[in-house]
């Protein structure tokens, strides 16, 4: 059951910084006025929420755990 929290903790900040990422190319296309960076801005969104909930499940998994 440690496996678990640990996947879950890892995977999930390593989606954070995907999403942080896609956040920083959507900022960079917003100003460069390509029309795309609303998609690109969705996509970070999307990529951050997920991390965030991965790394809360990790949480979750380490409190059952005790």
């Amino acid at each position: 059951m440690k496996n678990k929290g640990l996947f879950y903790s890892i995977s999930g900040l390593l989606i954070i910084g995907a999403g942080l990422s896609f956040l920083g190319e959507a900022i960079i296309k917003k100003y460069t006025n390509t029309s795309d960076w609303i998609l690109w801005g969705t996509i970070a969104l999307i990529t951050t929420h997920s991390g965030l909930c991965l790394f809360g499940q990790a949480i979750v998994e380490k409190i059952k755990n005790q």
